[in-house]
């Protein structure tokens, strides 16, 4: 009983055919001598009916039938009655009349319910992850995934990219997070390293003269249970010779625009909006705002210090800055409700979160008694309207910002301000080239350390790092960081004043990373490079707030998998193979 049509393809044009179809039992029905199956397979679902003239052996099959049997079923297409059409079905005007059927395996008690999304908890989920992937959103979502990377493929390879796969064992070339290692058989007491990127191998193709270079690569990074991450991800990895940022751009839009064009019939505008860091962080708080609603941060501090609230003129007198965020409509929030917006603020570090309400008649509550002069002044300054309600943070520009900038995005989700279905990209551009580390006492780059300095700031390097602008960039949709790039170092004199900047010695430079600067001393071209988040902008593609909708076989919030019970120990002759030896067994 080998199938000759799927279980989605079956329409008016196939009546009267003898069809062979294979797939799961997604329902039965008894409807006494009539009984009806939906047998799904990836492609659909096809209505099986078990007539009253059936045989004996036809009907004692079916009734054996339980939920998510795996199935053929061999029988006649034919039309159904109008009244039981269904036009929501790709298959909703056939049904198959069964005239033999054959269970080709049986399931065991389910878990959960296969059905257009499960309602089952995520650690269940996962662990029998192969019947959720059975689920029409699952299904949908992976094939969404297959059907990007294709149209990555399709769209790069035309623009004269080549797809080059780079290793997988490394060298460890420890910055940012810490690399996975593998023990070597064959080396005792060496190891390989599973890349974090293929930063370093892209950029020595570049130096081998392969100017456009792609790979959907597999990334590693050994990072603590964080947030909506996962310690393996999925990167669209691209590298150009002899380019700016504006090349780079004009790419990477043109991808986005092809992709959403053939997977979800939707158009982008471009070129996308450009936002410097110094403008996001000020206006939206965050370095990957969400640009789908309006809502922006204002800056007070003049005026607010000019009023008798004794904290913010403290906070403005000692170099500090006082931002506004409105709350249109909210002027009747509870003070419980206020109290969780603080929360929120405090998260990011602030001290605390002012407020006061606007009404007809001026501006009520809160801190509004210190600046009874005032009010009409700060009414026009921040455009507020009766009805509305603002709120203050007084601190350091980075903690007013960012803590601002959190609030806004829980207000615009408690207030519906943005149509989910909506894509509003932009990138970021003007980055600090570092950013100081208070815990380590030195400069870090704030991306990596081999991301070129603007060309203003090249005579200055050393005067004033933290003034320094890099040529990075960084494409965000929706409040999410999609893609970091930047254009490279290529001259190995400035890489060596990079280094001395954060500290990192010309002997520790050659250990980490020898065979780079090795490889700039044979003519390397200028090239810069970007890579999206291929596992991201899947999940935004398909409305998902987690990556781990759009991952075949992703591993928890705590870095395991309920499936397969990874990671697991191993046997003591695998591990003195390796001249290994546990000295401590995790708990």
């Amino acid at each position: 009983m080998k199938r000759t049509a799927t279980c989605g393809e079956l329409n008016r044009n196939h009546l009267a055919e003898k069809v062979t179809i294979n797939g799961w039992v997604h329902r039965h029905r008894d409807h006494g001598n009539i009984k009806f199956i939906n047998l799904r397979d990836r492609y659909g679902i096809t209505q099986v009916v078990i007539d009253a003239d059936a045989t004996p052996v036809l009907k004692n099959t079916a009734s054996e039938l339980k939920f998510e049997y795996c199935i053929a079923v061999q029988g006649e297409v034919r039309s159904r009655p109008d009244n039981m059409v269904n036009p929501s079905m790709q298959t909703g005007e056939i049904e198959v009349k069964a005239e033999k059927i054959q269970i080709l395996s049986t399931c065991a008690a389910l878990p959960f319910m296969i059905d257009e999304r499960t309602e089952a908890r995520e650690d269940l989920r996962l662990q029998y992850r192969y019947l959720d992937l059975r689920s029409f959103s699952m299904q949908k979502n992976i094939r969404l995934r297959h059907e990007v990377a294709l149209g990555v493929r399709e769209y790069l390879i035309g623009r004269g990219f080549m797809e080059i796969e780079t290793p997988t064992l490394i060298r460890s070339t420890p910055e940012g997070a810490r690399d996975f290692l593998v023990p070597s058989r064959l080396y005792s007491g060496k190891f390989y390293a599973l890349p974090q990127s293929p930063q370093l191998y892209k950029q020595l193709l570049m130096v081998s003269g392969f100017d456009k270079y792609f790979q959907i690569a597999h990334c590693f990074r050994d990072e603590d249970a964080r947030g909506d991450r996962q310690i393996e991800h999925t990167q669209i990895d691209l590298e150009m010779s002899f380019v700016s940022k504006e090349d780079i751009f004009e790419v990477i839009e043109g991808m986005l625009q092809h992709i959403f064009r053939k997977t979800l019939n939707k158009e982008l505008k471009v070129p996308f909006p450009r936002l410097s860091y110094d403008q996001a962080m000020d206006r939206y708080g965050s370095d990957k705002p969400d640009l789908r609603f309006d809502l922006e941060i204002k800056e007070l501090s003049s005026l607010l210090a000019q009023g008798d609230f004794q904290l913010f003129k403290d906070v403005v007198a000692a170099g500090g800055v006082v931002k506004a965020l409105l709350a249109p409509g909210c002027s009747g929030l509870s003070r419980k409700e206020i109290s969780r917006l603080e929360e929120t603020a405090k998260i990011f570090k602030a001290k605390g979160l002012a407020w006061m309400k606007v009404t007809e008649g001026g501006l009520e509550g809160g801190i509004s008694r210190f600046y009874g002069d005032l009010s009409e002044a700060i009414i026009t300054e921040t455009g507020a309207a009766a009805g509305d309600l603002l709120l203050f943070v007084g601190d350091t520009r980075k903690t007013a910002c960012t803590s601002l900038g959190a609030v806004r995005n829980e207000l615009a989700a408690k207030l519906k301000l943005y149509d989910e279905k909506d894509f509003n990209f932009a990138w970021i551009i003007d980055f600090p080239l570092f950013e100081w580390s208070e815990e380590e006492k030195r400069w870090e780059p704030t991306h990596h350390m081999f991301s070129m300095p603007q060309e203003q700031c090249l005579d200055t390097l050393e005067e004033d790092p933290g003034r320094v602008k890099g040529d990075l960039y960084d494409l965000v949709c929706n409040g999410v960081e999609l893609a970091s790039g930047s254009i490279r170092i290529h001259d190995p004199e400035l890489q060596k004043r990079i280094f001395n900047i954060i500290g990192l010695s010309l002997e520790e430079a050659g250990r980490r990373f020898g065979f780079l600067l090795e490889a700039f001393k044979h003519g390397p071209p200028p090239h810069g490079g970007i890579a999206p988040g291929l596992d991201r902008l899947v999940m935004l593609m398909a409305g998902e707030s987690t990556i781990r909708e759009v991952i075949t076989f992703p591993k928890n919030t705590l870095g395991l998998s309920p499936m397969d019970d990874c990671p697991s120990s191993v046997g003591r002759e695998q591990l003195e193979e390796l001249h290994l030896k546990i000295t401590k067994s995790a708990p």
